[in-house]
């Protein structure tokens, strides 16, 4: 779709002289498109912890850039000193998101790639990061296709889908994830209306899905979380569509705070559920959600954040999740690059991932 491509934002991009990256400022979105250039360590660690880039695939995709970054400023020392400290940077970077499987997936990638060098010349270790980088970035591009791909399958033209979070292009960049379907279907001529969670407390769905997709001319309407459910017994939607950000070997995962709720209503009301990311997100390490470590932000973000003055008492206690899990029960199919896995998770996931 030209119209889509021509509105689309650049997220994540290496500056000129490759020694700094380029981010689009999330946070800032959507009423400042700015951009945040990132040439430290401590700079790239913000970034991700303060959700300045976010959604695991661009994560991943950024901690391959940002690695590279920090590698080139080591450029000048031994080889055995250099690996030591490129661990030790990525070590710290996996420190800003626990939850997000993909920034560790990303990390690990690269240093495995450090430690398999088999030569003392660190410039052209460095060089190889860099290639690396470019990589996991192309393969995250084809992922999001494939993902498009597999998923448009699974819904016809016309029907309602509601999402939540966000897991489009400014958070997987390429297609995206969760919207990657919405976007491929309409590039096919096909239409779509979609419903955008505000998604509490950070608003990803209210300033970034329901910003992009309007963006791309796509027809979407926002609601608050707690519509979801009257706005499915209307019958106006006709699947669900949401990210994942950690996907446990017996299909339970993890998403924006809310997801789960979100799948409870889908069940009652009859209504498929799907989560769709790369294959990377699946943690085989991590038996049940059970295992998944769920990350706890500023309680301000709720009392405070979103208002010219705070719209809660000092004294009231406040508890800020960031992420929450949802049942394997409660999903429908799970939809990677590699195609759709469905019940048995534990079973079909591994199959899935053998392709």
């Amino acid at each position: 779709m030209e119209g889509t491509k021509k509105t689309r934002l650049e997220v994540i991009r290496l500056s000129e002289d490759e020694k700094s990256v380029i981010i689009l400022d999330q946070t800032r979105l959507p009423n400042h498109e700015e951009y945040f250039t990132i040439s430290d360590a401590e700079s790239a660690w913000n970034a991700i912890k303060l959700l300045q880039v976010r959604g695991a695939p661009a994560i991943g995709v950024f901690a391959g850039y940002a690695m590279y970054m920090l590698a080139q400023k080591m450029t000048e020392k031994p080889f055995d000193e250099f690996k030591e400290e490129f661990r030790e940077q990525a070590r710290y970077l996996n420190s800003s998101r626990p939850t997000a499987v993909n920034l560790s997936w990303a990390l690990k990638r690269q240093v495995a790639l450090v430690d398999s060098y088999d030569g003392t010349e660190t410039a052209e270790i460095v060089r190889m990061v860099g290639e690396e980088a470019a990589k996991i970035d192309d393969e995250n591009a084809e992922m999001s296709r494939r993902i498009a791909e597999h998923g448009v399958t699974l819904v016809k033209d016309g029907d309602g889908i509601l999402t939540h979070c966000n897991a489009g292009y400014l958070a997987c960049l390429g297609y995206g994830t969760a919207t990657a379907p919405i976007y491929y279907g309409t590039e096919q001529g096909m239409k779509f209306h979609v419903f955008s969670d505000e998604t509490r407390p950070l608003l990803q769905g209210a300033r970034l899905t329901s910003y992009e997709l309007a963006r791309a001319g796509i027809d979407v309407t926002l609601i608050c979380d707690s519509m979801a459910s009257i706005v499915m017994k209307s019958g106006a939607v006709d699947a669900v569509f949401v990210g994942c950000d950690r996907i446990a070997a017996n299909g339970d995962f993890a998403n924006k705070i809310g997801t789960s709720g979100v799948a409870i209503l889908a069940k009652h009301y009859g209504i498929p559920f799907y989560t769709l990311g790369p294959s990377s997100t699946i943690d085989f390490d991590t038996p049940t959600g059970d295992d998944i470590h769920i990350e706890e932000r500023d309680p301000r973000e709720i009392k405070e954040m979103w208002y010219s003055e705070p719209m809660a008492l000092e004294e009231v206690h406040s508890y800020n999740p960031s992420f929450d899990v949802t049942d394997h029960e409660l999903v429908t199919g799970i939809v990677t690059e590699n195609g759709i896995a469905w019940p048995p998770f534990e079973e079909n996931l591994k199959k899935l991932n053998m392709k």
